[in-house]
C-alpha cells in the first residue's frame, strides 16, 4: 500500500462548525494543518487543535488588509498545498467581504496551492448573476445568494484559468451548526466531509476539477457558474475592487 501524502492544509474559518470539524478531521489524518480565526477570543477556542499541531492564523475577513496580512505570513511560512475557502456569514454587512473577497483575495495572494475547495450553498442556485451596484465592501447588508453565486463562479473561474489547479466547489448541505441553527436537516458529519476529500483524497474523484458537489455527488450548479462571459466580468470587477489581479 502506498504511504500516505502528508499535505499542508489551511482551513479558514475554523473555530467552530463545519471548519472546525475538517481541521480536526485533518488533523487527525495526519495532515499538516493551519487553523483561521477571526480574532484572539474566537483563536482561544482551538487551543485543543494547537495542542495537536495545529498553526494558527488570526485575521478578522472583513478587513482586505486582515486578509492581505494572512497571505504573506502564509507565504513566509511556505507553500500550501490546499485551502478550504470555508469562512462564512449568512447576513449582515460582512458577507460580501467575508463570503468572496476575502476567498478571491486569498486566491490571488497565495502561492499556488494545488487544491481550492470553496464553500459553496444551495442558496447560489436564488443568486442574481449580475454584478452592477454590489457592495463589496460591507457598508450595506449584503446578499448571501449572491455571494454563494460568486464564490460558485469564482471556483470555476480558477479551473478554467488555472489548469494545474484543482478548483472546486462545495454544498455541505444546511447543517445544524451556528449558522444553520440547530433545527438544520442536514447530516453534519456529511457536511464536512467532501472538503476533506477534494482538500486531500487521491481518489480519481477527488482530483478532478471545477465541480459543484453535494456530499461527493458531482452536480450542476447556477448556469452562470460556467458562463465564461460572466466569470470573466466578475474577475474584472474584483481585480479592479481590490487592486488586486488573479
Amino acid at each position: 500500500m502506498p504511504e500516505a501524502v502528508t499535505r499542508r492544509i489551511l482551513v479558514t474559518g475554523s473555530a467552530d462548525g463545519l471548519g472546525r470539524a475538517a481541521a480536526d478531521a485533518l488533523l487527525s489524518a495526519g495532515h499538516d494543518v493551519v487553523v483561521h480565526a477571526r480574532n484572539e477570543e474566537r483563536a482561544a477556542g482551538l487551543d485543543a487543535l494547537i495542542d495537536r499541531e495545529a498553526h494558527l492564523v488570526i485575521g478578522d475577513f472583513t478587513e482586505r488588509d486582515a486578509v492581505r496580512s494572512i497571505a504573506a505570513k502564509l507565504n513566509e511560512a511556505g507553500p500550501l498545498d490546499a485551502v478550504i475557502h470555508n469562512a462564512g456569514v449568512w447576513s449582515g454587512p460582512a458577507v460580501m467581504p467575508v463570503n468572496i473577497i476575502a476567498p478571491y483575495l486569498l486566491t490571488a495572494l497565495l502561492r499556488a496551492p494545488s487544491r481550492l475547495v470553496y464553500l459553496s450553498s444551495g442558496s447560489h442556485f436564488g443568486g442574481r448573476p449580475t454584478l452592477d451596484g454590489v457592495d463589496w465592501r460591507g457598508e450595506s447588508a449584503g446578499s448571501y445568494s449572491d455571494s454563494k453565486l460568486f464564490v460558485t463562479t469564482l471556483a470555476a473561474a480558477v479551473a478554467r484559468l488555472r489548469p494545474g489547479v484543482l478548483s472546486n466547489a462545495v454544498d455541505p448541505g444546511w447543517v445544524p451548526t451556528r449558522m444553520g441553527g440547530p433545527s438544520a436537516p442536514d447530516d453534519l458529519e456529511l457536511g464536512h466531509r467532501t472538503q476533506e476529500w477534494l482538500a486531500a483524497g487521491d481518489d480519481p474523484q477527488a482530483l478532478t476539477t471545477g465541480g459543484y458537489w453535494y456530499h461527493r455527488q458531482r452536480l450542476e450548479p447556477h448556469r452562470a457558474v460556467h458562463d465564461e462571459a460572466f466569470q470573466d466580468r466578475l474577475l474584472q470587477t474584483l481585480a479592479e475592487e481590490t487592486g488586486t489581479a488573479l
